[in-house]
């Protein structure tokens, strides 16, 4: 029979559907399975005005074939089928979508979830075949047909021998290359893996014979040794269903366990350990769309590297059209793991992406609020899980008030948790500012390595003496994090080493002015001793019983310098700095002891100036750069005046 070509103005049109509109080759069994969904459903459809059209026996499915020798597979539906008039308008034609043929004469299919839109699926096949065969018999016609292809040379239709009512796709898979293994999609547990990635939730059942071992049980002889008899198996075939059909997040909450939820999420995830949170809702309006999420407990052991990937699992109709769908989540949250089903979604000609970035606009809002809520849920009626939850993901929540200069941060400032002074325990901002004593100005909060470092500083005990609660930031990000915020409750964060936390009355200040005007040169003499190293040295009196600390002025502190200098960066490129200040504590001997000896030896005032520097770095968790240069200092002082005895 006289080959047809196909209905396009050019070879290239069919070159450019079968090359290049889909990413991967794979995707063509999720494309031939979504067809003959379709076709069920429109005979399902049908049956309910006509039942002559139903099934008389069975129920629908799809079944899988395959023939290694061969190098076939086949894709079998008992659904509406096509005539040769059918065969030769839907195949015949790129880019003509029965299905949406169908939606359109029948305004009551309109709810009927038919998959194809595009008519350029079926043409996935040719991806992996060098020679596709249709074999079809439409419902209630008394012959079959059979539309042939080897892609652009054109097809051929004609009437053939076969039996059922429905359609049965034959592809003669190409040959193995050094790139490609065509083959392989003959393998049974390939064709599960992909069923099961793309086409688990086809509403129909999936079916395919294959193999297993089955132990042979043989009759037991008296007389021999049982357990030096080794035990033999046979290979049996049995036909199984490869998907799950029903999603789990169609069913209502309500009914589904706890348990089902777990199982579900480790099964799909591969979490050794079950959801610390499971969201699950459906929302209708602008766009109709069911969510399944899930909070996990701890991160993935990749999840703070450049390999880990985020993304929501993207469905339309059951059938997966984006493993990750980034859009639909912000990075804040990338540690949420899930999957989103909608009805709704304009999908592009390769069902692999959305047309219209507004569906996922809107969408995405919706969850980022849902997601929130859930957390803050947690954290006020599961303390406990939060902060497991915390600790493992509240770096990333403290990064995402950071990045894009804060765009997210009134969404995540209620989720933050930092060790608190009072408790010792974690508080939220929250609760920090609800218990604040009146006539509190600011935040307070000290850097340090760990909580305990931090409450260790000189500062944190000069604010806490004033009855003020201090939060411990410990993590690199947390100062920035802050920063960021600017204010919570309307207060102002402080650092307890910046000048900004000077908790001194008027008359205290006016009384530590005049002493640093009076010791101005004994000051300038010592920061000159010590070099560019701090911007000044002054007397406080916020020390307490400790004598000497380093104060920071400006909008860089010393613990973000020490993250400044971690960051990577060009060789040799300038750092930002802090502009560091020695502060010694005015009621502390020494400073009497400073003040008495300028007069008399400059050269011990030059000594210790660096040896208070030294100490100053060490209590804020600095690195010494000289340590040589201060243990001999140290030494000398040790063996008597400038190391020259007594």
């Amino acid at each position: 029979m006289a080959k047809k070509q196909f209905k396009t103005e050019s070879r290239k049109m069919l070159d450019m559907m079968i090359n290049s509109i889909y990413t991967h080759r794979e995707i063509f069994l999720r494309e031939l399975i979504s067809n003959a969904s379709d076709a069920i459903d429109k005979r399902h459809f049908r049956s309910l005005t006509d039942p002559a059209v139903g099934l008389e026996n069975g129920e629908y499915a799809i079944t899988i074939g395959r023939d290694k020798d061969a190098r076939t597979m086949t894709i079998t539906d008992n659904g509406c089928g096509m005539t040769a008039e059918e065969l030769e308008k839907n195949l015949g034609t790129i880019a003509r979508s029965g299905s949406l043929d169908f939606k359109r004469e029948n305004k009551g299919a309109d709810d009927l979830s038919v998959i194809g839109q595009f008519g350029v699926g079926f043409y996935s096949a040719f991806m992996v075949s060098d020679k596709v065969t249709v074999r079809s018999r439409a419902v209630g016609a008394d012959t079959a047909n059979q539309w042939e292809s080897e892609g652009t040379d054109g097809y051929t239709v004609e009437p053939c021998d076969y039996a059922p009512v429905g359609t049965e796709v034959t592809l003669h898979l190409k040959p193995d290359t050094d790139d490609e293994k065509y083959g392989d999609f003959l393998d049974e547990y390939r064709i599960k893996g992909l069923v099961k990635k793309y086409s688990d939730y086809i509403r129909y059942p999936i079916k395919m014979e294959c193999e297993h071992q089955q132990r042979v049980e043989e009759p037991e002889n008296a007389g021999e040794d049982k357990e030096k008899k080794e035990p033999k198996y046979e290979t049996v075939r049995e036909v199984e269903t490869l998907n799950s059909r029903v999603p789990l997040w169609h069913r209502q909450p309500k009914d589904i366990k706890s348990e089902e939820y777990d199982s579900f999420y480790t099964d799909k995830f591969y979490d050794p350990e079950p959801p610390a949170r499971v969201i699950h809702f459906r929302t209708e309006g602008t766009v109709t769309y069911e969510a399944l999420l899930f909070i996990p407990k701890r991160a993935p052991y990749n999840y703070y590297t450049k390999n880990y990937e985020k993304g929501i699992q993207l469905y339309s109709n059951g059938m997966m059209v984006m493993e990750r769908c980034e859009d639909l989540i912000p990075d804040c949250f990338s540690f949420v793991r899930g999957m989103v089903d909608s009805p709704d979604f304009t999908l592009n000609i390769s069902r692999e992406t959305l047309q219209h970035d507004r569906q996922l606009r809107v969408i995405g809002r919706s969850i980022e609020k849902k997601i929130k809520a859930e957390l803050l849920d947690m954290q006020e009626k599961e303390r406990d899980k939060y902060e497991e939850f915390f600790r493992a993901f509240g770096l990333q929540l403290k990064y995402g008030v950071y990045a894009d200069y804060g765009v997210k941060k009134d969404l995540l400032q209620d989720l933050l948790m930092y060790v608190s002074s009072r408790e010792k325990k974690y508080v939220t901002l929250k609760e920090y500012a609800g218990r604040m004593p009146e006539g509190q100005k600011a935040i307070y909060y000290a850097c340090g390595e760990t909580a305990e470092a931090a409450a260790l500083l000189p500062q944190t005990e000069a604010v806490t003496a004033r009855g003020y609660e201090v939060l411990f930031l410990t993590e690199d990000v947390d100062e920035f994090t802050v920063q960021m915020l600017g204010k919570y409750a309307d207060k102002e964060f402080a650092n307890v080493s910046a000048e900004n936390a000077d908790l001194s009355t008027d008359e205290e200040k006016a009384a530590l002015k005049s002493e640093n005007e009076g010791s101005a040169e004994l000051l300038k003499f010592m920061k000159d001793s010590i070099g560019d190293e701090v911007s000044a040295v002054r007397f406080t009196n916020t020390l307490k019983g400790h004598p000497v600390c380093l104060g920071s002025e400006g909008a860089i502190s010393t613990e973000m310098e020490k993250v400044i200098e971690k960051m990577p960066g060009a060789e040799g490129d300038p750092r930002p700095k802090a502009q560091t200040v020695l502060e010694i504590n005015l009621g502390h001997p020494v400073a009497a002891s400073l003040k008495k000896l300028y007069a008399q030896d400059k050269d011990r005032v030059a000594t210790y100036a660096k040896i208070l520097y030294a100490q100053a770095r060490l209590i804020c968790g600095l690195p010494v750069k000289n340590t040589t240069e201060l243990s001999d200092m140290i030494c000398g002082l040790m063996a008597g005046e400038d190391g020259k005895g007594e």
